[in-house]
């Protein structure tokens, strides 16, 4: 099963399972989990290929679905789901095959379609940082200057370098061979009832309005909401609210 962080106790609410994007990991969304944990338990965890989770040589939609599935099989069979990015095709891929187990999803800035885009040049560049000749984060960062100039970029990546054990905690490898599967999408022929909320960054251009009728055809329940102001990292960029956005819609949708 994927390495999970548990933050608050089970009460009578389902848990708060929360799904990371690329590069990303449970980490990251502790400062959200916590503030969320005052009314559930809130579930992060650590994508297959990312953190301290298992690596392996697939990295497809309906397997990281698979892996979602398995959490929530440990943690009651149901719950709420938010998912980011990779984390939230994920999360719509497990909606789509698994129903039954999710209660309401919240999918943030992405949509059930395949972008040409690519985030290999991030790979190529954490692979140009050898971490056994490194001592300090500084140093991480000056290297990943030279190809990444944009320093919140670099932040978010190094905090996937574990400089204690001298690694990477992503598989870059299976990543960069995977790269078209996480930017594509399976196609899954399926219709999910699930309540769901599409929540978009008010200056990304991740969801299209042109992919409005493959969300409304995969999910006929979805609403869909912007943040003002915020880009493709929203839940980082305006956290109080991405976290209100969260509140309004899980406690409202029944």
């Amino acid at each position: 099963m994927l390495n999970t962080v548990l933050t608050g106790d089970r009460g009578d609410r389902p848990p708060l399972l929360i799904a990371h994007g690329l590069f990303g990991s449970a980490r990251n969304w502790g400062v959200i989990a916590k503030r969320l944990s005052d009314t559930r338990q809130v579930v992060t965890v650590d994508m297959r290929n990312h953190g301290d989770s298992r690596w392996d040589d697939a990295h497809d939609y309906p397997g990281l679905a698979k892996d979602l599935a398995e959490v929530i099989d440990a943690h009651g069979g149901r719950a709420d789901v938010v998912g980011h990015s990779m984390g939230g095709k994920a999360a719509m891929a497990l909606a789509l095959s698994h129903p039954g187990m999710v209660n309401r999803l919240v999918v943030a800035d992405i949509a059930p379609v395949a972008y040409s885009h690519s985030q290999a040049h991030l790979i190529r560049a954490m692979r140009q940082v050898d971490p056994t000749a490194l001592e300090k984060r500084s140093d991480a960062d000056a290297a990943l200057a030279r190809d990444i100039p944009d320093p919140a970029t670099r932040a978010f990546l190094l905090q996937s370098l574990d400089l204690k054990e001298k690694r990477w905690r992503l598989n870059l490898d299976v990543l960069e061979a995977e790269m078209p599967k996480i930017t594509g999408w399976p196609g899954l022929d399926a219709e999910a009832g699930v309540p769901t909320l599409f929540l978009s960054g008010g200056a990304s251009d991740y969801v299209q309005p042109e992919a409005r009728n493959e969300i409304k055809r995969l999910f006929p329940a979805a609403r869909l909401a912007k943040i003002p102001g915020a880009g493709h990292w929203l839940h980082a960029e305006k956290p109080r609210e991405f976290e209100a956005a969260l509140r309004a819609y899980l406690d409202a949708a029944g």
